[in-house]
């Protein structure tokens, strides 16, 4: 139960300052399910300011999942090219379209088991995907909230996989899908491993 409090208390107090912000992370603000999932796999390890311009780019062009399916490599490779991973996360993007309409008649699944066998999901991209499309509790973990978690003492885990299974533990379950934004805006706003930083981010 101590480390459920100490959690607790730390979280209503980084929710106060970050639970207003306007400002939006990659998988926010998509009009089609496939799109945040899109977006979600072209978002690892790029900056969110990165990401969104290149994905407002990409479905501007391909409208439609079948569009995406049947782009060419070099054309979606010359909207990624910017970000990070661009040959990867290329032939990512056009494979989970395939997926998509060939295993799921176009709509995403809803079990992580289901998002996992998608190409280029991981578990992150796969629990806030079913936090963010369908309100589901589920903790999605990313390198921040990793970081911060371990810094704080919350947690002591070496990978984010880790940190998940523990958090499970720790937070009650209806604060699950609040914990990405909140922790990401807190780790965005104060990066490092310093403790005393991080705290004293949140008191100004």
């Amino acid at each position: 139960m101590k480390k459920r409090d100490e959690f607790l208390k730390i979280f209503h107090t980084a929710e106060k300052k970050y639970g207003l912000s306007g400002k939006r992370l990659a998988a926010e603000g998509w009009k089609h399910s496939w799109q945040t999932l899109l977006v979600t796999i072209m978002s690892a390890q790029s900056r969110d300011e990165t990401t969104i311009p290149i994905a407002e780019k990409l479905f501007a062009k391909y409208p439609t999942l079948g569009a995406l399916a049947h782009a060419s490599h070099d054309d979606i490779f010359s909207i990624l090219k910017s970000i990070n991973y661009n040959k990867t996360k290329t032939k990512n993007v056009i494979a989970a379209a395939q997926h998509l309409l060939q295993y799921h008649h176009g709509q995403v699944p809803r079990t992580i088991e289901e998002l996992l066998c998608i190409p280029g999901v991981g578990r992150k991209t796969a629990n806030l995907v079913l936090g963010e499309c369908y309100g589901k509790d589920a903790i999605c973990i990313d390198t921040h909230c990793h970081r911060i978690l371990n810094v704080l003492g919350i947690v002591r885990t070496k990978n984010p996989h880790q940190t998940e299974v523990a958090m499970t533990r720790i937070a009650p379950k209806k604060y699950w899908s609040r914990i990405n934004r909140i922790f990401v805006l807190w780790g965005k706003d104060c990066p490092g491993r310093d403790k005393k930083k991080l705290l004293e981010k949140l008191e100004k």
